[in-house]
């Protein structure tokens, strides 16, 4: 019977709705809708309820169903909040960035949270500043992705307010950190290649002065020193994550004269970009070199050809950071974890064939 009863309670919900008696959906209204009580769904909105994955699915097609809106004015002042979150990224235009903003506005939408974006732009005094600014707007918390300050001065901020940082280790009274295994990506990518019998593989790295960089590189070299193979710095070039460094990493790496039968890229933007140095070089995909980015963008299955990469999932990491924010916000310790690493093979990677010199 009470499952009768459930299935009913949203379709009368919604005919409240439909038949427009009273223009304001309610709070009840909801919990009818969705077949749970009044407090669960506040618990819900305010990210301080522990529930199934069924329960706050029914709450949020409930939501979305009969256009409900929370008001965040009368909750802040309640809660003694202005429920909106500072956000620092590195690049507001990054298509990598881009998504991982898209999860945390997504994750915190639904709390009734507002995100405060800014642009730290790979600059330790930018950061500092967009910090400050945050401060000054009364954010309740902040999230910094990854980012140039350093661990004291993220853990400083945390005394005042609640942190989460990504691609951090950081830890800290009030802060909670999120870290990617990129080491454990970038062997992957590596061993990849080498399982297809590449044995002069080149690497554009990153900013070495990016923790993600670093561990990239630790884990290409790992790889190698795991498959019997030496070292050799000649095969690797510097980048700084965009399109055009892996263009220009390739083309010093062609003119190096260095001999080569496939490439690592630190990730899928550099990837790109030695793709188009191959091709104005006359060298084909996968036919003459091998290529293999990080992050499995969503442009890396439209590349010609489709391009093998590391699954980074950021659009969940900013979820997974919204999600431990809020968790801090209610004085939870965030259990949040990344999933590990995968790779996904495409069509730009195959077996290796000796082919013209070099």
């Amino acid at each position: 019977m009470a499952n009768s009863q459930t299935v009913k309670a949203p379709v009368r919900a919604r005919r409240r709705a439909a038949d427009g008696l009273g223009s304001k959906v309610t709070l009840d209204m909801v919990s009818a809708a969705a077949g749970v009580s009044p407090s669960t769904v506040s618990r819900i909105l305010n990210g301080t309820a522990v529930v199934s994955d069924d329960k706050r699915k029914a709450v949020d097609r409930a939501i979305a169903d009969l256009g409900f809106v929370p008001n965040p004015v009368a909750r802040g002042l309640a809660g003694g909040r202005t429920l909106s979150i500072g956000v620092v990224t590195q690049a507001i235009d990054s298509p990598f960035y881009g998504g991982a903003l898209r999860g945390i506005e997504d994750r915190l939408s639904v709390a009734g949270y507002s995100p405060l974006f800014v642009s730290g732009q790979w600059s330790a005094t930018h950061e500092a500043r967009c910090i400050d600014t945050l401060r000054s707007r009364r954010v309740d918390g902040i999230i910094v992705l990854t980012g140039r300050l350093s661990d004291s001065a993220l853990a400083a901020t945390a005394q005042e307010l609640p942190v989460v940082v990504t691609g951090r280790t950081l830890k800290a009274p009030g802060l909670y950190a999120l870290d990617f295994d990129n080491f454990e990506g970038a062997r992957l990518a590596t061993h990849h290649l080498l399982s297809l019998g590449h044995r002069r593989i080149a690497f554009v790295s990153g900013d070495l002065k990016h923790p993600d960089g670093k561990e990239r590189l630790r884990g290409y070299r790992s790889a190698l020193e795991a498959a019997g193979l030496k070292y050799e710095p000649g095969l690797v070039m510097p980048g700084n994550f965009t399109e055009a460094s892996g263009l220009a990493a390739v083309e010093r790496l062609i003119d190096s004269r260095e001999s080569f039968s496939a490439i690592f890229a630190a990730n899928d933007q550099m990837a790109f970009g030695a793709g188009l140095g191959l091709h104005r070089r006359r060298m084909r995909v996968p036919e003459d070199v091998s290529l293999v980015g990080f992050d499995d963008l969503a442009a890396a299955v439209y590349a010609i050809p489709p391009l093998t990469s590391v699954h980074h999932p950021v659009q969940e990491l900013g979820q997974l950071a919204a999600a431990a924010m809020l968790q801090l916000l209610t004085g939870e310790t965030p259990t949040v974890e990344m999933p590990v690493p995968r790779l996904v093979v495409r069509e730009s990677s195959r077996e290796y064939r000796p082919a013209r010199r070099r």
